[in-house]
């Protein structure tokens, strides 16, 4: 292993082992690289072109061969690009940014992340030329019936309009032509569906970078075999509490706890996923979140993730289970501190709060790494390390990330079920790039009131599901935030703690 490459592990959070780069970090060191006219100019041809750019990085790393004599030119050029850009990494050679690119899903980041920069230049949060994520809630049959299900699943089956096959088939193509990288295959249950492992393994086949989030209860040794057959990389699964009673009561089914534990034992024995342990933030658990994280260091997994309660689907009946402003504060701030002090996991929140907090600690000398989303983190020990916060941006609501539901209706966020399209129906780029909520979200001087006047609107932006789970506004202020504490009171005299909009 070169120096350069050593250098570079320290600074990027790898997922599962040294071969797995974190996509975001990188495309976030990547944008400086093409910041200056020049290499713009010299891109600018493949704006449209996001299979061909993807050819040319196989080319520059050695794992294609270029077709023409044009090609090999344009190949000189990116290497020349690559090399002025090289110090960004603190790198002194293009081994370790070739070594990268042999990877497909880098491929396909790092060229969305050229094209997205020629196009938009750069922008305080980034805009995409196409989602780097999609969240992909394949089917509503699940075998638990959890309190807080934002899908509102359905005991057993699927639903009607569920896409066909070769509707799903289709859907990857239609991801892979718009240079998405990252598919994540949630519910639901995914694992109920049939569909799935023919859907996953066609999906890491054309290069994504694939991941299930699961409630765990059917990680049976030969399922785990199954998802390491398909290329999953990612295995994300929620636990609730320490507790079985409380955790079972949660999910609507006894044994469910036992089931988790044990799924979540056998993914991190198989010993080649990237896995997480997932807790949704409510006042059931949230005296026992830094016990929970004990837990989880203890079970082996490499990510610890606390999800943001946001009150929609079934979550709107159970609002009096949200935390105060107070309590995710303290809470995101207890976990911040525990996470510098810790090796061999990383912690994450969905709450943009998370992102705002870490870099007022680095800022303040009191932290080393943050993370600016939930799936990524950024070591202040590279250059530029706490300028890129305001590149991922916090929430990535029809910017960084969209949901598409298992009847292909595309939406910014799980939590955000506003229809803007169907993949299916309509045509996706059209979607992406002229959506109105999407070009709202994208834009933080559109905020209301404190979110938007906030010196970390760049970094936050607050959570928009939340605002919207509330307000029946996106751009409203997030109640969560410590920031908004009044705005969370005025919410609950107004509610007097029945519940949040009916629609």
């Amino acid at each position: 292993m070169s120096n350069d490459t050593k250098k570079i592990q320290y600074s990027t959070n790898y997922y599962g082992s040294e071969n797995l780069i974190d996509p975001t970090s990188l495309v976030a060191k990547f944008r400086n690289i093409i910041d200056n006219r020049a290499a713009r100019l010299i891109l600018s041809k493949f704006t449209k072109d996001q299979k061909g750019l993807e050819h040319l990085l196989a080319v520059f790393a050695g794992v294609e061969k270029p077709s023409n004599l044009i090609e090999s030119a344009e190949v000189k050029t990116i290497d020349t690009i690559f090399a002025t850009g090289a110090k960004v990494f603190g790198v002194n050679s293009l081994d370790a940014l070739k070594s990268w690119l042999k990877e497909p899903y880098i491929r396909k980041a790092i060229a969305l992340t050229l094209r997205s920069v020629v196009i938009y230049g750069i922008t305080r949060p980034q805009r995409f030329a196409a989602p780097l994520l999609v969240v992909w809630n394949f089917t509503k049959a699940c075998n638990l019936r959890c309190m807080h299900c934002y899908a509102n699943a359905l005991q057993g089956h699927p639903a009607p309009g569920e896409l066909t096959l070769e509707q799903k088939l289709k859907v990857i193509d239609i991801l892979d032509q718009a240079g998405v990288t990252m598919i994540a295959f949630s519910g639901g249950e995914p694992l109920m569906s049939r569909d799935f492992w023919i859907v996953a393994d066609y999906a890491s086949k054309k290069g994504f970078y694939t991941s299930i989030a699961t409630n765990g209860t059917l990680l049976s040794p030969s399922v785990v075999d199954r998802l390491t057959k398909i290329g999953i990389k990612y295995v994300e699964i929620s636990l609730d509490a320490l507790s079985p009673e409380v955790h079972n009561k949660f999910r609507g089914q006894p044994k469910a706890w036992e089931r988790t534990v044990e799924g979540i034992k056998n993914v991190v024995s198989k010993g080649v996923f990237d896995t997480a342990m997932a807790v949704t933030a409510t006042k059931l658990n949230y005296e026992e979140i830094d016990d929970l994280l004990d837990f989880a260091i203890k079970l082996g997994v490499k990510k610890f993730i606390v999800f943001n309660f946001v009150p929609t689907g079934r979550g709107k009946d159970i609002i009096n289970l949200d935390l105060s402003p107070k309590e995710r504060e303290e809470l995101l701030q207890r976990l911040y501190e525990k996470w510098q002090k810790l090796t061999g996991i990383d912690v994450f929140s969905t709450s943009p709060t998370y992102s705002r907090i870490g870099v007022e600690r680095v800022l303040g000398k009191l932290g080393m790494k943050y993370a600016p989303s939930h799936f990524a983190y950024i070591d202040t020990s590279v250059p530029e390390g706490v300028e890129l916060s305001e590149f991922i941006g916090g929430c990535g609501a029809g910017r960084v990330y969209i949901a598409l539901e298992d009847n292909g209706d595309i939406e910014p966020c799980v939590y955000l079920p506003i229809k803007v399209g169907n993949i299916i129906k309509d045509d996706f780029m059209e979607i992406w790039n002229n959506s109105k909520v999407f070009n709202d979200l994208r834009d933080r001087d559109k905020l209301w009131d404190a979110c938007k006047s906030c010196p970390f609107k760049y970094v936050c932006g607050g959570c928009r599901a939340r605002a919207y789970s509330y307000y029946g506004d996106y751009l409203a202020p997030d109640p969560g935030c410590i920031l908004n504490e009044r705005y969370y009171n005025e919410i609950l005299a107004s509610f007097n703690l029945t519940g949040v909009r009916s629609k």
